[in-house]
């Protein structure tokens, strides 16, 4: 089984279809929390279309233009990273997180962010990554920060979820300034 030590108590790995029914317990643990930021959360409120989330992910992977992770602390599922949008050919991807409550503070999704970051540049040799987030999502944004990533721009009122109409901060960062970071930490 594919697997990335995060911490001493929490790893990265793949989540699948088969992995819906522990995907939906933890959805409905961190609807409360995500729901405010996240519309899909909202999609996968049974089992049925919690699985077809996971397919729709595992059909993008298989398509080589999207991939879905699961991050397990102390063998419980607690949130995510994933390539929202992969392609190679261009060089450019999106990555996107979510967490329940009990997933916040340690790091997890910070640390999960890096690996997608490493293989996309480094693995996969692409040119850009970018993070799409709400300017009102502060522990979002901190993410975007801590990963090296520069504020490109805000579509203003570009979505409406839950009757408001949010502004959406675009986060970049390119491979060159990846591996620029990654030698200053060496």
């Amino acid at each position: 089984m594919f697997s990335v030590p995060l911490t001493e108590n929490a790893d990265l790995r793949p989540l699948e279809p088969w992995q819906a029914p522990e995907f939906l317990t933890h959805l409905d643990r961190a609807r409360a929390h995500t729901d405010p930021w996240i519309p899909w959360a909202t999609f996968s409120t049974d089992l049925d279309s919690a699985r077809a989330t996971l397919q729709r992910y595992a059909d993008r992977q298989a398509t080589d233009a999207g991939r879905i992770y699961g991050i397990w602390k102390d063998g419980t599922l607690v949130g995510g990273v994933m390539f929202v949008h992969f392609d190679a050919k261009s060089g450019n991807c999106e990555i996107g997180a979510w967490t329940e409550p009990a997933g916040e503070g340690g790091g997890l999704i910070t640390a999960a962010v890096r690996q997608l970051l490493e293989y996309a540049f480094v693995t996969r040799g692409l040119h850009r990554a970018e993070w799409w987030c709400s300017s009102a999502n502060a522990r979002s944004r901190a993410v975007a920060e801590r990963v090296g990533m520069t504020l490109d721009g805000t579509l203003r009122e570009w979505f409406l979820h839950n009757g408001v109409r949010h502004d959406k901060e675009i986060w970049a960062v390119l491979a060159p300034e990846w591996a620029a970071a990654k030698a200053d930490r060496a």
